[in-house]
């Protein structure tokens, strides 16, 4: 059987990524970076429990703390405010991560190559990161390129960006017809307990789970909002 490397933040895209790979038919391998964001340990927690959730047994748990070093993000540096959510923002947001998908996508390539895998999946959505330069089509058609170029000749490994069109609404509903677990994740930006539901990522997860006529299967802090955003 072929065998996917799926990049497992914890969060809804990611999940639901995973699940179509499941779809295809392919033997999954996880894996997941720690690198000083805010909800670090939660992401942890909800990788994990996907991960047994798909009875995944190969899940490589990075240390790219680096990413905190270089800092320039609110995620990941606390003198650098988080700010209130909006969907219409414009530019790219405090919550950028420079070039963070270069540095997980080249280690989980390389891990990935030892695998003898035939695939990487990553659940990058342009609507919510059509900003992050790191997120769009373009980006990934390079990276693809690098892959070619930079693995043994023998290597065949297909860059997969299954959500990459998709409205947040759309992967809601594509997740439940998988089955994805997506009540075990977590999106929050900010908190780690409930979530906040005001940081960018909250907003256009309520928004996805409204336009797609079902209730967030998670807690959060204003409750009224998740229920009636």
């Amino acid at each position: 059987m072929a065998t996917a490397v799926c990049l497992v933040s914890g969060g809804l895209d990611s999940c639901v990524c995973a699940g179509e790979a499941r779809q295809a038919g392919l033997e999954l391998a996880f894996f997941h970076a720690s690198y000083g964001q805010r909800t670090q340990s939660r992401e942890l927690s909800a990788f994990h429990a996907i991960a047994d959730f798909y009875s995944v047994q190969r899940r490589l748990v990075a240390d790219l703390h680096l990413l905190s070093q270089i800092g320039g993000s609110a995620l990941t540096d606390p003198r650098i405010m988080l700010p209130e959510g909006a969907l219409d923002r414009e530019g790219v947001p405090a919550s950028y991560v420079p070039f963070r998908n270069a540095v997980l996508l080249a280690a989980a390539t390389g891990w990935a190559e030892v695998l003898g895998a035939h695939c990487l999946y990553i659940g990058a959505v342009s609507e919510d990161g059509s900003d992050y330069p790191d997120c769009r089509r373009l980006f990934f058609e390079a990276f693809q390129r690098a892959i070619d170029a930079g693995t043994r000749e023998r290597t065949r490994l297909e860059l997969r960006t299954p959500l990459i069109g998709l409205r947040k609404a759309d992967i809601v509903r594509r997740g439940l017809e998988l089955g994805a677990p997506l009540q075990l994740t977590w999106s929050c930006y900010r908190d780690a307990e409930l979530a906040c539901g005001r940081c960018d990522s909250c907003l256009f997860r309520l928004r996805g789970f409204a336009e797609a006529g079902h209730l967030d299967p998670i807690p959060y802090r204003i409750l009224e909002q998740a229920r009636t955003y």
